[in-house]
């Protein structure tokens, strides 16, 4: 017998644009659509037509269903006889045609144009772009609220992931200590080679074997092991972006600014993030952070997974939950509350649906914290700044995570294509009086969010 869900649940189809549709996201995302009745991509934004039609292609659609019109009205005829609409760009967008907007982009200045856009024509948004969303999140959740639509981050992403496992938490009665996600890429450590491999990146690190266990000392064993592996890169800006969000929700910030990023194994968890008092890494309750895990071969990964770290109670519960497998700190008085999965667009339509019914239970969020960039070196008057690679990084400047101020301090990804106006020394926060060519329409809703206070 297989077990299948696929009575539809509702009279018609939830109708969704994609936009950035060419990414590993977006591709997540369309598979996951085509096997629910309940809702249909009907337009795709991008202007990488032919990457989009490739990948179209690659997950079985039919060619003689996608349409490629360059207008309003050639879209909305598509969409009207059931093709599906390839769009270049916003300007042939059909928000008539829609219920959903996904923006994954990833791209400030577009995508919060797409979102923005779509909630002045009562188009429901849901938010991937983790960039947008840590500069404009606040004022078009706002503008949602006021309009009786929903603004959601996306399901998949693990903001929103970690979001819904605060909320069960939550609503359990535990008082968090910290919270946060696991890094991107793993270290796998070989004790027979003294390798450690981080997504392809080698290095030998034959020391790391003594520090597999803890030990008595936390910090120690964690200074050991961060020192063996000083020479990979293991922080990037999408996790402080993350981090950033979930601040947004939950009123969360940073133990430190750049976070711990401790090399961890999942079963430490509970130790490493106890307060500092007990033995752990954190000086203020309700912290966000990210961790390495360290994991040897054969061992299952965290899969970049979320994790909440609470006090406990009564100690015979929590040791009868430790040996049911539970990560339970070894005074007894923590304990690691995880899901070691994100799943990307395999998870968002749960938000599509969410937005449309109306049953999320996100707060309002609010800037508690800004994603700043401070600079790593001396950086020149007429420094442009652009946002490259993988993980969306501006060279010269790390993301930070600091207390909001009265306007002054530049957001990280409001650099997008500004130029420097005065030189600035390393280590300095840029601000945003030292910018020139900053992405207009969303530095006024950074603006507006900000004025809502906390």
């Amino acid at each position: 017998m297989v077990i299948r869900s696929i009575a539809p649940r509702r009279s018609t189809p939830i109708r969704v644009a994609l936009t950035g549709a060419n990414g590993g996201y977006g591709r997540t995302l369309l598979d996951q659509l085509r096997r629910l009745p309940d809702m249909e991509a009907v337009q795709l934004v991008d202007p990488d037509v032919a990457g989009v039609t490739r990948m179209l292609a690659e997950l079985g659609v039919d060619a003689d269903r996608v349409a490629t019109p360059a207008s309003t009205a050639e879209t909305a005829a598509a969409v009207g006889e059931g093709r599906l609409a390839l769009v270049a760009d916003g300007a042939a967008i059909d928000l008539d045609s829609i219920d959903v907007l996904v923006e994954a982009t990833g791209r400030i200045e577009a995508g919060h144009a797409y979102a923005d856009a779509a909630l002045e024509h009562g188009v429901h948004v849901v938010m991937v772009s983790k960039e947008i969303e840590s500069v404009a999140g606040v004022a078009l959740a706002a503008k949602a609220r006021a309009k009786g639509l929903a603004y959601l981050p996306g399901d998949g992403d693990q903001p929103a992931d970690l979001l819904r496992l605060v909320d069960w938490v939550l609503a359990c009665g535990f008082e968090i200590v910290a919270l946060g996600k696991s890094s991107e890429y793993d270290l796998r450590f070989d004790p027979a080679t003294g390798v450690v491999d981080q997504a392809g990146t080698t290095i030998d690190a034959p020391g790391l074997a003594e520090h597999l266990r803890l030990g008595d000392d936390v910090r120690a064993t964690l200074d050991a092991r961060a020192a063996q592996v000083a020479s990979l890169k293991r922080s990037a800006a999408a996790d402080a972006c993350e981090m950033n969000v979930v601040s947004l929700y939950t009123g969360a910030v940073a133990d430190i600014e750049g976070m711990h990023y401790p090399v961890v194994r999942p079963d430490e968890l509970a130790d490493v993030y106890a307060t500092r008092d007990a033995g752990g890494l954190i000086e203020r309750t309700g912290a966000v952070d990210v961790f390495s895990m360290l994991r040897l071969p054969g061992e299952a990964s965290f899969a970049g997974g979320v994790f909440v770290i609470v006090r406990t109670g009564d100690p015979v519960t929590w040791e009868t939950l430790r040996g049911k497998g539970h990560v339970v700190s070894r005074s007894g008085d923590f304990a690691a509350i995880y899901w070691p999965y994100h799943y990307m667009g395999i998870e968002t339509p749960l938000t599509i649906a969410a937005a449309v019914d109306g049953t999320a239970t996100l707060r309002e969020p609010r800037q508690h914290t800004i994603m700043a960039a401070r600079s790593t070196d001396a950086l020149a008057a007429g420094t442009t700044f652009r946002v490259e690679g993988h993980h969306h990084e501006i060279a010269g400047v790390a993301p930070v995570l600091v207390a909001p101020d009265s306007g002054a301090i530049a957001p990280y990804y409001l650099l997008s294509g500004a130029r420097l106006l005065r030189d600035v020394p390393a280590g300095e926060l840029v601000s945003l009086a030292d910018l020139d060519g900053v992405p207009a329409g969303a530095l006024e809703a950074y603006r507006t969010g900000l004025a809502l206070g906390a």
